[in-house]
């Protein structure tokens, strides 16, 4: 069965590029969990932020973030660090992971 072009023409321009924001995402993971992408969106907007910051901002428990930096990590876009003097956990994009959110924003704005 062929299907009519009509039904595949873009009506809503701002809701493609989330589609496309969405796909781009989604070659991480297929199933990649929304608070994984909360935690990669903070730490892009925040870089070299504290680990405490992300869970008390996000409201996310200190194991969920754990879970969401390690998992940040395996794709190469995080790495966590301790502060220098301090025990606190920190948190920044790795070159893949500026290129990959630089990706992502020009999904949005360009």
């Amino acid at each position: 069965m062929d299907f009519d072009p009509v039904n595949r023409l873009i009506t809503n321009d701002a809701a493609n590029k989330l589609l496309l924001f969405n796909e781009k995402l989604r070659e991480l993971d297929r199933e990649v969990p929304g608070q994984v992408v909360a935690t990669l969106l903070y730490i892009a907007s925040r870089n070299n932020c504290h680990k405490i910051a992300i869970e008390e901002d996000l409201e996310f428990a200190t194991a969920s973030v754990s879970r969401n930096i390690q998992r940040l990590e395996g794709f190469g876009l995080v790495e966590k660090y301790q502060e220098e003097g301090s025990r606190r956990l920190l948190c920044k994009l790795t070159a893949k992971g500026k290129v990959f959110t630089d990706q992502l924003l020009s999904i949005i704005y360009d």
